[in-house]
């Protein structure tokens, strides 16, 4: 397996591996909107800021991080919006490697953190935490919805 930078020109693969695990247990998200999807996707991959990574088994993508990079005053982070690696595919050792190569690279960026949020009832949240994540103890995610 390898990891490699994605780019905007990727696109129509990332948008297959996200809707591919996000569609589904336990998530269930309804991306049937295309044009939000694209948007979404966009934001994501397509910005200066962006920072986007990709799990290969030979030449098949297999796993997305999406995410983009933050200059803050404690040091630059990698906020990951975005992290799957193809169900079929789970539970034997990819997300892990992809999450160690990731780590790898933005040490060598200079990146001091990475920062995600997952749901706490979510197998994600276990995965997370097997490697090496921590609960904020005071970083509260909120919301106001209209």
């Amino acid at each position: 397996m390898t990891v490699k930078k994605l780019s905007i020109e990727d696109k129509k693969n990332i948008t297959d591996v996200f809707t591919s695990v996000f569609t589904k247990a336990p998530w269930y998200d309804d991306w049937s909107d295309t044009n939000q999807l694209d948007m979404y996707i966009n934001d994501l991959v397509g910005q200066g800021y962006s920072l986007t990574y990709g799990l290969f088994d030979d030449d098949e993508l297999i796993g997305i991080s999406l995410g983009y990079v933050k200059h803050w005053y404690s040091g630059t982070e990698y906020i990951i919006n975005e992290f799957c690696v193809k169900t079929e595919r789970q539970g034997a050792g990819a997300g892990s490697f992809f999450i160690a190569e990731i780590e790898k690279a933005i040490k060598e960026m200079g990146i001091k953190q990475i920062f995600l949020l997952t749901d706490s009832n979510a197998p994600a949240y276990n995965f997370y935490k097997k490697n090496g994540f921590s609960e904020e103890q005071t970083t509260r995610p909120m919301a106001k919805r209209f």
